[in-house]
């Protein structure tokens, strides 16, 4: 076995390629492996499960990091370590906002640090934002692909189920916070910290005014107006990567 394997991805670095897309949920990267060429499930450990394939001519690797902050953190170090420079997650999210329906992309462009992890990392002063050149190409390809997309802050936390969520949500909410979900505050800054370019697509599950159980149990049921979200997200990742390729030949 190849010394270098990293232990919760699974990985080393013969597997390495420069872009990686994460999805929260496993099951999703089965979804993102159908628009992918020669696609080839090269790791599962955990909630970490991986697949190797090429879209447009481009290696991409897919590998889940499951819910929250602290095993994101653990999948975007181990990735690093393999050689992994970019990450783009494709996640869900709830809306905070009114005018943002089921099935609308948010591409964050910062993110609230109500999490764990990031903060194991470094004091709350240190900023949760994406690198500019991804989050720039994640907006272009939406705009391109003419799909429904929002820009702007979220908010990243650990828990559903605390006895405030809705006096929480609708503090953010009036702050103009656009979506929350539970893993783009540990991205952002433990990519910030170890020099990896990272972005975040979410798809939005739950309506500002929905039901946060209802939205999640028809997500998971394949509700066709989500899941239609969800495509449009691996879409936009997989085409951003496409454009962030082009123009690092383009450099060279």
């Amino acid at each position: 076995m190849t010394t270098d394997i990293q232990p919760h991805i699974r990985l080393g670095k013969e597997d390495n390629a420069d872009y990686a897309v994460l999805p929260g949920d496993p099951q999703r990267v089965d979804k993102v492996k159908n628009f992918l060429d020669n696609p080839q499930e090269i790791a599962h450990n955990r909630e970490f499960k991986t697949v190797s394939g090429y879209y447009k001519g481009v290696k991409v690797l897919v590998t889940s990091t499951g819910i929250g902050g602290a095993s994101t953190g653990i999948a975007v170090e181990e990735l690093r370590k393999i050689g992994v420079k970019n990450l783009i997650r494709i996640g869900s999210c709830g809306a905070l906002q009114d005018y943002i329906k089921l099935g609308d992309l948010i591409i964050a462009t910062g993110a609230v640090r109500d999490d764990g992890a990031s903060n194991a990392y470094i004091d709350k002063s240190y900023p949760a934002v994406p690198d500019p050149e991804i989050l720039h190409a994640l907006m272009r390809a939406a705009k391109r692909l003419k799909y429904t997309y929002h820009y702007g802050k979220i908010r990243s936390h650990d828990s559903f189920y605390t006895d405030k969520e809705k006096q929480i949500d609708n503090y953010w909410s009036e702050k103009g916070i656009l979506g929350a979900d539970m893993e783009t505050s540990a991205l952002f800054v433990i990519g910030g910290l170890r020099n990896i370019k990272a972005g975040s697509i979410l798809n939005v599950v739950v309506e500002s005014n929905g039901n946060l159980e209802g939205g999640i149990n028809d997500y998971v049921d394949e509700n066709i107006q989500l899941i239609d979200g969800e495509e449009k997200e691996i879409i936009t990742a997989l085409e951003a990567i496409v454009e962030l390729n082009n123009n690092l030949n383009e450099k060279e």
